[in-house]
């Protein structure tokens, strides 16, 4: 049997000549590794977010990594954070030692319920790590007064969430915020990261420890690594970061099309809370029990998909195998039944319409979300 030909994919990185020329020039400078197109990077990302500082980083993942290091946790130390999300968001807490406490999302976002991540701590707990999942930021007010209340630090795992904001503030200014730049989020340099933080302390830290522990050349204050961004990444990111609310404004419009096309669908959407810019790094709706027979649907129309994530990060083996998973009820339901629909800034209207018309005819014979459970 062949394998169907994918004709909308999920994603499209939306690169072109512009990316290529100042991808170029860095290389032709000479200036290859961490310079002045890194700085600059930074510079414009710290007034996006409106932060004191931007760290760039090789990838991701090593901003989370970088974090939680430079907050001081430990072995023993206890982050509380969703099941919901990424591997990354676990594998970073536990590189630096410490154990991820996983607690439910809220069934309307989608993302951490604060009521569950209250209940959660203990005196071990030292952080709250909520994850911006899709594009869309959590309750920040709420988890921001728990923090408070029990002097906890805020990591925001804002990898997909660039650009969005919350009455008015950006991802990763409520707390410290991870970003990644991986060739398929909202903006790319191809791979890095990028870190935001109003501490001096932390920023001297980062700074230091992501250049092997320098801050003047040849002399190691501090045990360091090497999570440097190189110049050729810095100068593509600062192209893309130029594009941004123009990206975000198609992505944002594409999301409207998609509702209005699956209105009165039998399929439940990411709620958005009022206050809330959803910058729609995915577009994702729960389907149901027939999720992967809907997945396989779509495909032989064409269609491409994405299932983030069938299995949640609190049932893989490597948490189960450190005895750390736990049932999470929202958490599971959605993973039986979410997946994602092409979402790019050049998705055009004629390539949604195809995408609304296969999903209708795949749900009504198959059977539709009876979300909540």
């Amino acid at each position: 049997m062949s394998t169907p030909q994918i004709r909308i994919p999920i994603t499209r990185p939306a690169v072109g000549r512009e990316e290529a020329d100042a991808a170029a020039e860095a290389i032709m400078s000479g200036a290859l590794a961490q310079g002045p197109r890194v700085a600059e990077f930074e510079r414009r990302f710290a007034e996006l977010v409106d932060v004191k500082h931007a760290i760039a980083v090789a990838n991701g993942t090593l901003a989370e990594e970088a974090i939680i290091q430079g907050l001081g946790i430990k072995p023993g130390d206890e982050i509380i954070t969703v099941g919901h999300t990424f591997s990354a968001t676990a594998a970073s807490i536990l590189r630096a030692g410490a154990t991820p406490r996983f607690v439910d999302i809220d069934p309307v976002t989608w993302l951490m319920d604060p009521a569950a991540a209250a209940a959660a701590i203990t005196p071990k707990t030292k952080a709250l790590m909520p994850v911006h999942l899709f594009g869309l930021i959590a309750d920040m007010s709420a988890l921001g007064a728990l923090a408070a209340k029990h002097n906890l630090a805020m990591i925001e795992d804002a990898c997909q969430a660039v650009g969005a904001t919350q009455n008015g503030k950006q991802a990763g200014s409520f707390g410290v915020g991870a970003f990644s730049l991986y060739a398929t989020k909202n903006i790319t340099s191809g791979e890095g990261g990028m870190i935001t933080t109003n501490d001096d302390s932390l920023n001297e830290w980062l700074r230091a420890f992501r250049s092997q522990g320098a801050k003047v050349r040849y002399l190691h204050e501090m045990l360091g690594t090497n999570y440097r961004m190189t110049d050729i990444a810095a100068a593509i990111g600062i192209v893309q970061l130029g594009k941004l609310d123009q990206f975000t404004a198609a992505r944002v419009t594409a999301a409207a099309r998609y509702d209005a096309l699956l209105a009165g669908a039998p399929i439940v959407r990411q709620g958005t809370p009022a206050g809330n810019l959803h910058v729609y790094h995915q577009y994702t709706v729960h389907v149901g029990p027939a999720r992967d027979e809907i997945v396989k649907d779509l495909a032989n129309d064409g269609i491409g998909t994405g299932v983030y994530y069938p299995i949640p990060v609190s049932q893989q083996p490597y948490i189960k195998e450190r005895g750390l998973d736990v049932v999470l009820p929202v958490t599971d339901a959605l993973a039986k039944g979410c997946l994602s629909l092409p979402m790019f800034a050049a998705i055009t209207a004629a390539e949604q319409e195809e995408v609304a018309a296969s999903l209708r005819r795949a749900v009504e014979r198959h059977g539709g979300s009876a979300w909540p459970a």
